[in-house]
């Protein structure tokens, strides 16, 4: 049975763009990318002395278990040169799962709304342009709604295509 999986990508290290880019293409094994947001700059938050962030969010269909695409997302980082030194600092590549169909999934290697997406424009704003009314399975809100319900501030400034 396959779900549809919200992933938000970042990254502020080296060739930002490049490391998004590399990301997706290595995601498509993991099943059919189904949308792919704009990239977006954003500054950096709670831990803000680092270089500003590319963002973007990825719609996936898959076959996987939450637990399996996790596995996997946390190899594709470690592969790529993700080296978890110091809480939320500076990394070449950071994914997240947002959303995983309608599961909601509280263990110690997973949650399932990604709680601290709610606070976050920098994942709502890119979820927002590929999901606007894709719900919240706890809150019952569309991500839409969610955006629009965050306070102003943090800065998220969609780059243009080229």
């Amino acid at each position: 049975m396959l779900g549809l999986v919200y992933l938000s990508l970042g990254s502020n290290i080296g060739d930002r763009e490049e490391h998004l880019r590399e990301a997706i293409a290595r995601l498509q094994k993991e099943g059919r990318m189904v949308a792919v947001s704009s990239f977006y700059e954003t500054e950096p938050v709670e831990f803000t002395d680092q270089a500003w962030f590319l963002n973007c969010a990825v719609a996936l269909e898959t076959s996987s278990t939450p637990e399996q695409l996790m596995a996997n997302i946390l190899k594709i980082e470690r592969e790529m040169g993700r080296r978890r030194m110091q809480e939320k600092g500076p990394r070449i590549i950071d994914i997240d799962i947002l959303l995983f169909s309608n599961k909601i999934i509280d263990s110690p290697a997973l949650t399932v709304p990604h709680p601290a997406m709610l606070e976050r424009r920098f994942v709502l704003q890119p979820l927002a342009e590929i999901a606007p009314e894709q719900q919240h399975p706890v809150l019952m809100k569309t991500i839409r709604e969610l955006l629009d319900a965050l306070p102003t501030g943090q800065t998220v400034r969609k780059l243009k295509t080229s």
